[in-house]
């Protein structure tokens, strides 16, 4: 991620993450992280959950399908980010989770699927419990060409079990 300008950077003393990186900067950067340029242009849609509710240890599986809907053969980088809805504690506002480079003729499309599974790629660092743990509740897996050009964002909600 690249600000536009160091005037809204943080002070380089200051070790805390916050506005710094894309997970937790929340102005608008000059390059988001994982921007790219292209001489085609791409659509997503057909998007499928195969499961709107998950324990912890249950995969959710995010299927879309991508289309190069411009003149010239192209390679996009469908990129997957997580982020819980409503946060029990402090956390990132996004984390990247999966991305997958998919080349495409002009007019063809391609399914992409990513596997979420709760328990590694939800799991935040629990202070008092001195581990890991998944805090239930509804997270938004957020479909990307970067970390700034959200195309799809479905949701479901993981449970204690």
């Amino acid at each position: 991620t690249f600000n536009k300008g160091n005037e809204k950077l943080p002070p380089f003393e200051d070790y805390a993450m916050r506005g710094r990186t894309y997970r937790y900067f929340d102005g608008e950067p000059l390059y988001p992280f994982g921007h790219g340029l292209s001489y085609s242009s791409f659509e997503y849609s057909a998007l499928r959950l195969d499961r709107s509710v998950a324990g912890p240890k249950d995969p959710v599986l995010v299927t879309l399908t991508v289309k190069n809907t411009g003149t010239r053969a192209g390679d996009e980088v469908v990129q997957l980010y997580l982020r819980p809805v409503d946060p029990a504690r402090k956390r990132a506002r996004k984390e990247l989770r999966g991305f997958q480079r998919v080349h495409l003729e002009p007019g063809e499309s391609r399914e992409v699927s990513f596997a979420v599974i709760p328990e590694t790629d939800l799991r935040i660092y629990d202070d008092q419990a001195g581990t890991y743990a998944v805090d239930p509740g509804r997270y938004e897996a957020q479909l990307r060409a970067s970390s700034a050009d959200i195309r799809l964002t479905p949701s479901f909600t993981v449970g204690t079990e």
